[in-house]
Order: structure tokens, then sequence, then C-alpha cells
């Protein structure tokens, strides 16, 4: 090749110079691919609805409707480079003209200002974001709810659900600490400036069931992340979700959550803000007891976020100590008791979970938060959880079940004026299942025969004994329970409570002194009582109760529970094996089956399958099948 082949030619150069410009321009189009200052371009689905939809909230920029509107008014620079001086201009065109479409474009542009000041690092910055972010609510507020010449926005507007969230987040951001990273927010009342003008926000907790003085603090749901859960119950509407934050309970030693929704009311128009004559309403509910509120003559729902306070408490590391706790040193552990989620409101039915050996209630958390996102159960049914020392003997953990259990309806409802107290569920999982059962069922004097030939009457104790052996032997169901949920259950004892494992457990367990010396006097050492060869001069747990060769454990499953109750059962394999054959790695289908469940699910999972998506939807199944089957005396509750 020569030199300077590839060089351009002088000339030619000169002759393109010399070119008229509509030409040269042509030229460089061609040359540019047919790339134009505007056209189309194909992309993908996503990409095209990303443009279509993005907005402050999403991108940081102002949606398309509003860049419409800035363009219309030559405001588009100044939003881009000052959008707090640009706020004040676009609220006074908003009063001149009234148009409802300048108040969306308020509310996105307010945000956007909270959004630059809260980013500000200057030391000298005196503006408050959490002014513009309350400014960015109530703009939103008087977009979708306000009085003006335009009518109001329809769901159908895509404008519609983005002031629905701007209203939320800006609410959310504005109640909070400034410059907190906490997420901490202040429910209270007092004058509070805006963009333009002030407004006065007065505080009430309408819809709110609990004593405020129990709470430490509320937090914004939406600074958080949920982790572990397979679904995040989120109900749209209005409002800012929160987690309340109970003090810390010295009984329970963790702080107990609830959700609520805090709620802004704009009682002025838009005219009465740069006045600073503009009230407020802030209104604080709870979303199990009120899922939505009245603006004017709409009813409008709630924003609410169910998942995100029962993921917070799971933060506590206590929380998961307790299955610890409670097996190898039920002593030092907390009481028996029954958790309630929520305050008691008549008309709904109870669904008490029971959990199983070495375990406690964070193990139902997927379903619990599974059947929470079903509204038709959440309206309708009312979560209680008993916790318990589960190392301690069958008898005896199933006879605090059955007290908790009667000590609640009687406190709760001391006349019986609610009948859907009357129609409780039970749902117990392996060990659990056990004492489910033992709510249900007339055991006459089955279960003292497998301890003495002689009559309880005739035996040699004294009448507190006796009195005591009842409440563990003798039991009659309770007349509250109409449903039982058995869940991997070893209705005839796991072969993995053998007698090294069983041998083992005694060892490390510290069963609470007070228990041990009660039942040793008179139980141990009877002559009285006939105790199975592997108890005998030793107190048994409750592993040793699930021995495959306990024989109260093979009596009781000889008793089916008792009418008009009516039963329903869950058994996990592992594997491809088909019942009879088959286990879930604790319990054989043969021991978990029982003749009189009128309806058995298999599910494939090892033991622990309470939180299979497969187990959860029969329990979701069960609930409504008894929903179906309540009396008509059993009404919902009342909003």
């Amino acid at each position: 090749m020569k030199p300077g082949a590839n060089s351009q030619n002088p000339k030619r150069q000169f002759e393109i110079l010399r070119l008229p410009m509509t030409a040269l321009n042509l030229w460089l189009l061609l040359l540019a691919g047919c790339t134009t200052r505007m056209g189309a371009d194909r992309v993908s689905p996503r990409a095209a609805y990303n443009q279509v939809s993005a907005n402050v909230l999403s991108t940081g920029r102002p949606s398309a409707d509003t860049v419409s509107l800035l363009h219309r008014y030559d405001l588009d620079a100044l939003v881009a480079a000052q959008p707090v001086a640009a706020v004040g201009q676009l609220h006074a065109k908003a009063l001149a003209t009234g148009e409802r479409d300048l108040l969306f474009a308020l509310a996105e542009v307010s945000y956007l200002a909270g959004e630059k000041l809260r980013r500000n690092v200057k030391p000298w910055e005196t503006l408050d974001p959490r002014d513009y972010y309350l400014g960015s609510a109530v703009y939103a507020y008087l977009f979708l709810f306000g009085e003006g010449r335009d009518a109001k926005p329809v769901a159908f507007d895509r404008r519609f659900r983005i002031a629905c969230d701007l209203y939320n987040f800006g609410l959310g951001w504005a109640l909070g600490e400034r410059g907190g990273t906490n997420a901490v927010v202040r429910l209270v009342g007092g004058h509070r400036r805006l963009p333009v003008g002030e407004i006065e926000l007065r505080f009430s907790a309408p819809g709110f069931p609990w004593p405020l003085d129990q709470f430490e603090h509320f937090l914004v749901a939406d600074k958080f992340r949920v982790r572990g859960a397979s679904v995040r119950n989120r109900d749209a509407g209005v409002g800012a979700p929160l987690i309340a934050v109970r003090k810390l309970d010295p009984d329970l030693r963790f702080q107990g959550v609830a959700p609520a929704t805090v709620f802004l009311r704009v009682t002025n128009s838009l005219a009465n803000l740069a006045a600073g004559k503009s009230v407020a309403s802030l209104e604080l509910f709870c979303p199990f007891d009120q899922t939505s509120v009245q603006v004017g003559e709409v009813k409008v729902p709630l924003e609410t976020d169910i998942t995100a306070p029962s993921a917070y408490l799971l933060n506590q590391s206590f929380v998961w100590q307790l299955e610890r706790l409670q097996f190898f040193n039920p002593g030092q552990g907390l009481r028996s008791q029954l958790l309630l989620s929520r305050p008691y409101q008549r008309g709904r039915v109870p669904v008490v979970f029971v959990h199983g050996t070495f375990s406690s209630p964070v193990w139902w958390a997927e379903m619990v938060n599974t059947l929470n996102a079903d509204p038709v159960l959440r309206e309708r049914f009312q979560i209680w959880q008993f916790l318990y020392r589960s190392s301690n003997p069958l008898p005896v953990s199933a006879s605090e079940l059955r007290a908790e259990l009667s000590a609640t309806i009687q406190k709760l409802d001391p006349d019986g004026k609610d009948p859907a107290l009357r129609q409780m569920v039970v749902i117990g999982h392996s060990q659990g299942g056990l004492l489910t059962k033992l709510t249900a069922t007339d055991t006459g004097d089955q279960l003292w025969s497998v301890f003495s030939d002689k009559p309880l009457a005739e035996a040699n104790f004294t009448e507190a004994q006796r009195e005591l052996i009842r409440s563990y032997l003798f039991l009659k169901p309770l007349p509250f329970v109409r449903r039982v949920v058995f869940i991997s259950t070893p209705h005839r004892g796991s072969y993995m409570a053998g007698d090294f494992v069983r041998n083992l457990v005694r060892k490390l367990v510290s069963l609470p002194e007070a228990m041990v010396q009660k039942s040793t006097d008179f139980l141990l050492h009877s002559q009285d009582v006939k105790l199975p060869a592997s108890f005998r001069g030793k107190m048994p747990t409750s592993v040793d109760g699930m021995s495959p060769k306990n024989p109260f454990l093979l009596k009781l499953a000889e008793l089916p529970v008792a009418p008009p109750i009516k039963a329903n059962s869950i058994i996990a394999i592992k594997g491809d094996d088909q019942p009879p054959a088959g286990d879930d790695g604790v319990v054989k289908y043969t021991s978990a089956h029982v003749d009189y469940a009128e309806s058995e699910l298999i599910v494939r999972s090892g033991h622990s399958c309470q939180d299979k998506p497969a187990a959860i939807e029969e329990v979701r199944r069960v609930l409504h099948e008894h929903l179906r089957g309540l009396p008509s005396t059993v009404t919902p509750p009342s909003r």
C-alpha cells in the first residue's frame, strides 16, 4: 500500500465544504444511520413501560404528565436547578388558574424538593425537607379529594395511583425527625410549615385500640425491606403504614409490635394554605380493626402493611432463643401462655396455633403471614399462639393449654355473649398436635387405666392430689373448641424417640424444680401407680412421652375426637413413598394417620412442613370450610 493511501483527498474535502447547506445536512443525516432528533425506537416492553410510568418516586425525576405541564409554563429548567423555587411559582399558578393538574405537579415537585434538601449536606441550609414532604402529601390529597373546577381523577388515570404513593411516602417522611435515620415518626399535633404557608395538625387515634403509652415509638414501614417471608401483605390505599413498637415487656422479655396506619385529612383549600389558616387532622388506625376511612361521600381504603411489623418483631434475638430456652431450661424460660396478635373484637373466631418440641411460635410466622394475606380470613378470625415449655411432660403442657384457653375465653367474654369465641379452631404441629387433641377428646378413665388398676377414688391420694390427676388424665373436650388440625403429629409416637435420645434429653433438660417435686411426691413413688419401666424413679420429659412404647400415648391414639368437633390432618412424607409407607424423618405415616379425620393431605416435605405452601393452602381451605359451617348466630365483626 502506498503511503497516504488512506488519507482523504484535499480537493475532495474542499468540494464537500462547498456543498449547499441543505445537502450537507442530508449527507450528515445519512451518515448518522437515520438517527433523528425525534422518532420512535424499538425497545423491550419493560423499557417502554418504564418510560410511560416513570415518576419522581421511581426515578427521581418528574413524570411525563408533570414534565408536559412544566413545559407549558416554561418551568423545566427551574425545576431541574431549583425545585424549591419552582414550588412557589407552581403554587401561585394553581391559585390563579384552579387547574387540578397543577396540584399533581406540585405534589411531585414538592417531593423532589424534599429529596434534594434531605441529601443536602451544607451545614448552613435552613430549609427543612420535612416541610416539602408534608407539602407533597397535602398537594396530593387536594389533587385526589379536594374540591375545584375540574373533576376529581378516576382510578384509570395513571396519576391517581402515583398521587396516592406521593401522599403515603411524603407523609411518612414528613413525620420523621429532622436528619433522623432511624425511621421513627412523631405523632403529635401543632403548627407545621409548608412550602407555601402553614398548616395546623391535630392528632387523634380514633381507630387505634391500644393506649398510646404502651408503645415506645412508631416506625415508618416503608423504610424497611422484609426478608424471609414469601409475601409482603400490602393493601393499597392512602396513609403511611407504620410499625408500632411496644415498650419492653418484662414478662415476655421482648418488645411486641402491631401494625398501624396514619392518615392525614386536609379540610381546607389551597388558598387557605397560603394564608396560614389551614387545618388537618392526623389520625391513627390499626388495620386489624379499620381498613378504610370516609372522605366526603367516598369510602377510601387505608394503605396497610401487615408483614413489616411481624418481620420487625423477628429482628429480636431473644425471640429466636425461646425454643432453646423453653426446652432445655424451662424453669428459666417464659411461663406457658397465650399470645394474642390483636385486641379482642366480638365476632372473630379464634385460631390457636400450638408449636412442637424444641420450637416456638416463630415457626408459624410464614403460615400466619400467608393466611393474613386472605382478606376474608383476616376479617373473620383472630390468631392466638400458645407458647409453652416443650420439654415438660405431655399431660402437664396439655393441662396448661386447656387452662390458658379457658381463662382467656372467660376473661374476654364472661357472660358468654359472643358465639364466635365458641367456634375455636386449634392447630398443632408435632407435639403441639398431641396437646391439640387433648383439648378435643373425652378421655374418661382410659388414660388413668394406663397408670393404675384402681379407680381414682380408691387410690391412696389426698383430694388435692386426685384433683391434680383429674386435670392431667380425666379430660372432657373444651366446650368452645369446634375443630382441630393435626400437622405431622406423632399420635403413636416418633421412631426418633428411642432409648438413647430419651436418656440424652433427660441429662440435658432441667425440668422446673417445683413440678418435679410435686410429681415425685405422689406419682413416681406411689404404690397405686404402675409407671412404665422406663419412667420409674425419674421424671419423664415430653420426649419420653413421644416414645412409640409409651402406653399413655398409645392409649390416647385409640381415642377419637369427641363430636361435634371435626378433625383434619396434614401428614408430611419425604420422597415418593406412598401411604402406608413413608415418614417425614421424625414421624412415620402410620403414626400420624388417624381414621377419624374428615380430610387428610400428604405434603412432600420433612417434619417441619408448617411453612410449606401445600400445608398452608390446606389450612386456608380448612378455615374457609369452617367459616361456611358456622351457625347463623356467628356474625362478622362490626366496623
